[in-house]
């Protein structure tokens, strides 16, 4: 097909399960291909993606865009990085992917050492696997190319867009709120930080230079036309931009693979610490930077699919609502609640309400804990615990470990309602009833699935003074009131799994 009429931006979405294309007009978001890419894990907590796969996946997107695309925007993992041949762009490493583990020793041998004051103050991060910084320090160690190249000055090291943006378009650059994510940029200057890169062991000079997020990025062949690459930015912080967020306290929540919350905090760093994290929103050529606080649940769809895959639950649409019986249908948003019995032996109310509470910590815990030894654990099981019981107990440890993460931003910088979510888990009614109540938030559930395409082709179009607003509805959920002893309960539990896994 050939577009005519109004602006089309072609959005890319490179994630951690998949890679999207979506064409973003003022008529909707209309998806054009998606591809799915392999996992590899070596060994215990290895995480790696195939960078050929990676691009091959990007350019069979570009390979489908119709004529007449006017820009296009790319999104990216965030924290996975990999290392490459500066001259032919040559990968050296896979990608390391931000749920990697292995450089957990190095990340507590610094922190013992009294590092993390260092990283806290000039990059608003704790030390933790999660970021590109060890990860990159670890290539430099254990890649004997790596450091042979950057002794003949052709070595590059960095989050995968920069890799993606040299051979896409010949210019290697990254934009500032990737770099925020490696814990490697000074966050106040937006420049990479001499002594952060010295203690990971990254050298600086094999880092790419840090522009904006959107502007002009350079053009990328696309059916034999030169079509200009206006936006690429981290996913998470396309979403926000998708989501509509322009003004400070304004917040949104993701569930993917993790599930992750962006709060927009200004044109100055909010402060570190209360273990959520300070980043770059976006950094858009001619506007002063845009700040926000960041804080995860490692493991969301994540969790939901491992128990699925345990056969708990084919079905997740069976769930009776987990309000059950114990508030009437606020915002027109029930879920479908049956009441009573499940037909199963589970009852209409919450699995927490009866005892029952699984903490998600699969990968360990991310914000505010921070703790990669507690691992995941159900709590009060019996003999007449069903697996629908033990399914609902994972989508309600979902939303208590998120309430924990919303309550650590609160506790920062003030957050505005509604609190918007997008994502797989949001059409899930009863889990929404349900994240509303346990968040005492009102959400608003955008009817828009693809939020952080809608964002990076927004993004795009407004560096070419376009403004793209497709119609967007979002349906609200009103909180309903929640028994204080639920949230103690499942505390107690996520006490639990951090002292299990620290007595191991």
């Amino acid at each position: 097909m050939t577009l005519r009429g109004p602006m089309t931006v072609l959005a890319i979405d490179q994630g951690t399960t998949s890679t999207k294309a979506l064409l973003v007009s003022d008529a909707g978001v209309v998806p054009l291909a998606s591809r799915t890419h392999r996992q590899s894990y070596l060994r215990a907590g290895w995480v790696e993606h195939d960078p050929a796969e990676l691009l091959a996946d990007i350019r069979a997107c570009l390979d489908m865009a119709p004529p007449g695309i006017a820009a296009i925007g790319l999104t990216h993992q965030g924290e996975s990085c990999l290392a490459w041949d500066a001259a032919t762009a040559e990968p050296l490493t896979p990608v390391i992917v931000w749920q990697d583990d292995r450089t957990r020793d190095r990340t507590d041998a610094l922190r013992r050492d009294g590092a993390e004051s260092l990283t806290l103050a000039r990059a608003g991060l704790p030390l933790d696997p999660y970021f590109s910084a060890s990860k990159l320090g670890w290539i430099m160690t254990h890649v004997p190319q790596a450091a042979a190249l950057h002794r003949a000055g052709r070595l590059r090291l960095g989050t995968t867009d920069a890799w993606f943006r040299q051979v896409l378009t010949g210019r290697c650059a990254t934009d500032a709120a990737s770099a925020s994510r490696t814990s490697l940029m000074g966050l106040a200057g937006r420049g990479w930080d001499a002594d952060l890169c010295a203690l990971f062991g990254v050298p600086l000079d094999a880092l790419p230079p840090i522009g904006p997020s959107a502007g002009d990025l350079g053009t990328v062949r696309v059916q034999g036309r030169a079509v200009p690459l206006t936006a690429c930015i981290v996913d998470q912080q396309a979403a926000l931009y998708g989501h509509g967020a322009r003004v400070p306290g304004q917040a949104k929540i993701t569930f993917g693979t993790g599930a992750f919350a962006l709060a927009l905090c200004g044109t100055s760093p909010p402060p570190a610490g209360g273990g959520v994290l300070p980043t770059l929103a976006w950094d858009i050529a001619g506007q002063p930077p845009a700040y926000a606080l960041e804080g995860g649940v490692a493991t969301a769809a994540a969790a939901v699919n491992w128990a699925q895959g345990l056969g708990l639950l084919n079905d997740l649409a069976a769930i009776s609502d987990p309000g059950g019986d114990s508030g009437g249908d606020s915002g027109g948003d029930s879920g479908g609640s049956t009441g009573g019995s499940t037909g199963d032996g589970s009852s209409g109310h919450p699995a927490i309400a009866r005892g029952l509470a699984f903490v998600p910590a699969l990968t360990g815990l991310a914000c505010p804990h921070w703790d990669r030894d507690a691992r995941g654990a159900w709590f009060g099981l019996s003999l007449d615990t069903s697996r629908r019981d033990m399914m609902r107990a994972v989508l309600e440890g979902v939303a208590f470990r998120m309430a924990e993460v919303i309550a650590a931003m609160a506790a920062v910088a003030p957050l505005t309602d509604p609190v918007r979510i997008d994502g797989g888990m949001s059409a899930n009614r009863p889990f929404c009833q349900f994240l509303a109540d346990t968040l005492a938030r009102p959400l608003a559930v955008s009817g828009q699935p693809e939020l952080t395409a809608l964002g990076v082709a927004q993004m795009a179009a407004a560096a070419l003074g376009v403004t793209l607003a497709p119609p967007l509805d979002s349906r609200m959920v009103a909180p309903r009131a929640q028994p204080p002893a639920w949230a103690a309960r499942f505390a107690a539990a996520r006490q639990a799994v951090q002292i299990y896994g620290a007595a191991g």
